[in-house]
């Protein structure tokens, strides 16, 4: 064994005792750290070849790199739709690594039991019936492509051809509906050989980001064939939801598989005043659900569910020798495009045990709640405009006076460079604006004053 590999084990107790000293110190300094680190550019060295020991890794990562790292897991970090990591879920995701389980397989331990387990109370949560089954992957985007490549396994159903066998050029084109897709779903469908082209925009209401689904009849009146529709549970840019009952309705006059992006939206599920957004959930056929943003688990976690686990296996199962019989219940690795991976439910196994319903209800209705408070702020700045309601825990928003797309990177610069919040840039309806996410389990009343305070000055200056 390497000499430096047998100190680094010989204190391996004490090593952890230093990373951990190091971690408890960004974690009690993070409601203070700078939301936004500029990079500053910092010169790549060279690979080492003698290597420096696992207290040398931790000096050199200190001085080169942790200086350079926002406090995304911040109480203030408002950019994309990025949660923190609740106390029980980090220490679940240490355990992850220090038990360094792969969960694929079910023939050497109980980690796919507990990743079962998990999954069926995600489902209860967010109010899926026992007909759906799911699996844990890296996030939205591959919980997506997942989804979609079930779809696209039952167009082949449809039109009697085996996708998964003979290749999507067997298939032919195919039509793919949306309203107001996410940017995932053209990767998705890049990425599945169905093709960027493949998706049709659907007109949308008036003043909203919801599907018109008079429109989406209409549009489906015009196919020869089954299709693929693409609904939201929640926008990207100001958490619109489509009429998910209305939808599935139209199943009863068309042939459409109906696939649901429901990454940060389907939380509404845990709030009673909200819960009738998501209301037709459990009549989608897949699913995507992102853990790593409103279950405040460490990336990277997020989950899909579909109804048609039979399609799901003919599409990703890995027939050899050494894995064994795929069996009634199959092991994860013919579910999901991975193979190995690290076991991404015991974080959330642990968020869940530790805080129940409840105390992930209480995130989603504070987020809320803090959503509302900065919009009715803005709202009434006449530095600012509201470009939309704030429906839930996303708010929409642009510049008064003239706004083009150089004034709002600038201000997406100069809020980063303040480093009290940070924000993200977005266009809707045509508009370039800011979008402001609250998902974190720290963020309180006291942060959305210093928030608001920033954006005034940045806008002032």
């Amino acid at each position: 064994m390497d000499a430096r590999l047998a100190d680094d084990l010989h204190s391996l107790p004490d090593l952890l005792d230093a990373a951990s000293k190091v971690a408890g110190a960004a974690l009690a300094g993070v409601g203070e750290r700078a939301a936004a680190v500029p990079p500053v550019g910092v010169v790549a060295a060279p690979l080492p070849e003698g290597g420096a020991g696992a207290r040398g890794a931790l000096e050199a990562f200190l001085r080169r790199w942790e200086p350079g790292f926002a406090a995304s897991a911040g109480p203030r970090y408002l950019g994309f739709v990025t949660g923190g990591a609740t106390p029980a879920s980090l220490a679940g995701d240490w355990l992850t690594a220090a038990y360094d389980q792969n969960p694929a397989s079910g023939m050497d331990s109980s980690a796919q039991d507990l990743e079962r387990e998990t999954v069926g109370w995600l489902a209860e949560l967010f109010g899926l019936g026992p007909e759906f089954s799911g699996a844990f992957v890296t996030g939205a985007t591959m919980s997506t492509v997942t989804g979609l490549a079930i779809a696209r396994e039952w167009l082949g159903e449809r039109a009697g051809v085996t996708v998964s066998a003979d290749g999507a050029a067997a298939l032919g084109p195919v039509t793919v509906l949306s309203g107001s897709p996410h940017s995932s779903i053209l990767k998705a469908l890049s990425f599945l050989g169905m093709g960027r082209s493949s998706l049709k925009k659907v007109p949308v209401l008036p003043g909203r980001e919801a599907v018109d689904i008079a429109k989406l009849a209409e549009a489906l009146e015009t196919l020869a064939g089954p299709a693929i529709v693409v609904a939201n549970a929640g926008t990207v840019n100001t958490v619109d939801f489509d009429d998910l009952r209305a939808i599935a309705a139209l199943k009863q006059r068309h042939d459409f598989w109906l696939h649901v992006d429901a990454a940060f939206g389907g939380f509404a599920a845990l709030a009673p005043e909200h819960a009738a957004l998501t209301a037709g959930l459990d009549l989608a056929d897949s699913v995507v659900i992102d853990l790593h943003k409103w279950l405040n688990v460490p990336y990277d976690s997020a989950v899909q569910f579909t109804r048609r686990r039979d399609l799901q296996l003919r599409v990703f199962s890995n027939n050899a020798a050494y894995l064994g019989e795929i069996g009634d219940t199959p092991d994860f690795l013919h579910l999901t495009p991975e193979n190995s991976r690290r076991l991404r439910a015991l974080p959330a196994w642990f968020s869940l045990v530790a805080y129940g319903r409840d105390g992930h209800r209480e995130i989603v209705e504070r987020c809320v709640s803090l959503a509302r408070d900065l919009g009715a702020r803005i709202d009434g700045s006449p530095r600012w405009q509201l470009l939309a309601p704030v429906r839930l825990n996303v708010v929409c928003f642009t510049p008064a006076g003239e706004v083009t797309q150089e004034r709002i990177d600038a201000l997406v610069r100069a809020i980063a460079e303040d480093g009290t919040t940070f924000l993200t840039p977005t266009v809707y309806d045509g508009r370039p604006a800011l979008r402001a996410a609250f998902s974190n389990w720290r963020t309180t009343a006291a942060d959305v004053d210093r928030i608001f305070a920033a954006l005034e000055r940045v806008a002032a200056g």
